[in-house]
């Protein structure tokens, strides 16, 4: 299958590429800058650098590649970002994707189109609508919700209106190497890491350690994506996660306790959000039902990889000072 993938230089779109490619796709890639995800896959593809906002560029994008599936991951998706610049983050998460839309309307395209939005788009769910389903009612509570619940449902209009074929994908939270240390098991493995190199103070900057989310191994979430584009249905909605919950306090104690160094913990005011969430998990059954997807990596080995990566960044970025 042609391939097109959005913001494949990102964390989540290096391991797509990744998984794609195992399977023998061919496989186009465009991101707004380098990025650090396609590292690993330097030699295998080169990314075209675009401004996503431009719908010339990628009306001439789509005729030229002609793919068969698009995945557009392509977004600013740091929460923190999308309150201090909201505008930016509607611009980024919308416009791009409206310019996808419109281009395959004007040149018929039959590609399948994923539109990857996020848990966020519940916001505020209550205790009894835990866990959320693909039909819990849509209620950001933040800039970055607003604009993912923005994406899921121009998704659909253009299912409705036009015919595009589009699938609307509520991914919960991921980890895995490779991701930005913006985010929070990244972020504590990348404080360990150095830690444990002697690089920063044996202490760990934490913000809300109480609230409950539901982690995904990233490389599990991208085979959710491609079972949707093999199996699922037109205009539909599917959450993908775990269906479990795990604390930030309980992510926090398992990475520590694969580290013999004694580190304080220290709460940060900087990282607490102005309006967290205090559980959200997924109810998955509608994605399991499709596609027979099972995550495979467990919590525990996800982190354990997370921090891997992180003591193997700081030792190779020791190697390049001491060069």
């Amino acid at each position: 299958m042609r391939a097109l993938i959005t913001g494949i230089t990102g964390f989540a779109g290096g391991h797509l590429a990744q998984a794609l490619l195992d399977r023998g796709d061919e496989v186009y890639g465009v991101a707004r800058d380098v990025g650090q995800g396609l590292g690993h896959l330097s030699q295998e593809l080169k990314p075209t650098i675009v401004d996503m906002r431009d719908p010339v560029v990628i009306d001439n994008l789509l005729r030229e590649i002609q793919p068969e599936a698009i995945y557009h991951l392509a977004a600013q998706a740091f929460v923190p970002t999308a309150w201090a610049d909201p505008w930016m983050t509607l611009e980024n998460n919308i416009r791009p994707q409206l310019n996808i839309l419109e281009a395959m309307v004007r040149q018929q395209s039959k590609a399948r189109l994923l539109i990857v939005a996020s848990n966020e788009v519940y916001g505020r769910v209550q205790s009894h609508e835990l866990p959320v389903k693909e039909d819990t009612a849509l209620r950001p509570s933040n800039p970055y919700g607003v604009s993912k619940a923005a994406q899921d449902i121009l998704g659909l209009q253009y299912f409705l209106s036009h015919g595009v074929d589009v699938l609307r994908v509520r991914a919960f939270n991921h980890i895995g190497p490779r991701q930005s240390p913006f985010f929070v098991a990244a972020s504590f493995a990348k404080q360990i890491a150095e830690i444990e190199a002697g690089l920063i103070e044996p202490i760990l900057h934490v913000g809300n350690l109480e609230a409950r989310r539901d982690f995904t191994d990233v490389r599990d979430v991208m085979q959710a994506y491609v079972l949707l584009v093999l199996r699922g249905d037109p205009g539909e909605a599917y959450n993908v996660g775990t269906g479990e919950a795990h604390s930030i306090q309980s992510l926090l104690n398992i990475l520590l306790s694969y580290t013999d160094v004694d580190i304080m913990v220290e709460p940060d005011p900087s990282r607490m959000r102005p309006s967290d969430v205090p559980v959200i998990y997924a109810d998955n059954s509608k994605l399991r039902f499709k596609t027979n997807w099972v995550p495979t990596y467990k919590f525990e080995d996800s982190l354990r990889q997370v921090l891997d990566y992180w003591r193997e960044d700081v030792k190779n970025r020791g190697s390049v000072a001491a060069g």
